[in-house]
């Protein structure tokens, strides 16, 4: 019953980041679950098939070469889903990492900061593009083109949070004692950049899968025998009047998984800082 009380106390106060959590657990649940929910082989080419609307057969409809576009969503959103989820946890820990020397050492701050600045001058898609282009198409290439565009901006999260935590009374209280630096950032600044770290890597979360998807538009991103939103939309853009669903579908998985995501942040936001919350 208290597990009960405690969930619907959450969904009073936080109802936004619930509902997005709950979302964002139905689009994982369909891509593990792609096998088991109606789908066939989504490279499967039907050439009779072509261009059918939605229907009880299909769900989705077809596309141009006859394959089923619910099977081709489903399995996409593993695509997408497992480069967000990938880039949000190297992105994080790179950056934190580097984050940690870089706000404490001041020697190496100046280096780090300079070259961090040089990457952020370049928007996060326009790196990733370049970095696409020196390598082939592939799910883990696209992972780490992504994950080094966005390492720059947890770093300066990470960064300003140290130098300011680095002025607290029980960091200067262990330095006193004699603490090593391991043991002062690993034990005293690190447990406190918990709540803004985990709320920016929602948001990490949320822009890898629109950058990966805008990289598979452009035909930089996945192969295009491996289904992705981005990759679904850009095959169907040229028969948007004639078949809507073949870019309209994807593309509202797309909005309605990024929405939950940044909805789970805004919720976090508010509910691991409520002093926030107080100010709006």
């Amino acid at each position: 019953m208290s597990r009960y009380r405690q969930l619907s106390s959450l969904f009073r106060t936080h109802p936004t980041m619930v509902i997005g959590g709950l979302i964002l657990f139905v689009a994982f649940s369909a891509a593990l679950l792609a096998p088991w929910l109606g789908t066939v082989d989504p490279l499967q080419i039907e050439p009779m098939k072509r261009l059918r609307p939605p229907s009880v057969s299909n769900w989705f409809g077809t596309d141009i070469f006859g394959r089923d576009v619910w099977s081709r969503v489903i399995y996409g959103g593993r695509v997408s889903l497992i480069v967000g989820a990938a880039v949000a946890v190297i992105s994080m820990g790179v950056g934190l990492a580097i984050g940690l020397v870089s706000g404490y050492l001041r020697r190496v701050d100046r280096i780090v900061m300079r070259l961090m600045d040089a990457m952020m001058a370049i928007p996060a898609i326009l790196l990733a593009i370049a970095l696409m282009a020196i390598t082939k198409p592939s799910v883990g290439n696209v992972i780490i083109a992504i994950s080094i565009a966005e390492i720059p901006r947890v770093v300066r999260l990470a960064r300003s949070m140290v130098l300011s935590l680095r002025e607290e009374v029980y960091v200067q209280a262990a330095i006193t004692t004699g603490a090593r630096l391991p043991s002062i950032l690993l034990r005293h600044i690190l447990p406190n950049m918990t709540a803004p770290l985990m709320v920016q890597g929602t948001y990490i979360f949320a822009a890898a899968i629109i950058i990966e998807a805008a990289l598979s538009f452009l035909g930089a991103g996945t192969p295009a025998e491996v289904p992705s939103w981005g990759n679904i939309i850009a095959e169907g853009r040229n028969l948007f009047l004639l078949a809507t669903w073949i870019v309209l579908i994807p593309g509202l998985f797309l909005s309605i998984t990024v929405l939950s995501i940044n909805l789970v942040g805004d919720g976090l936001r508010d509910l691991l800082d409520p002093r926030f919350a107080k100010r709006i």
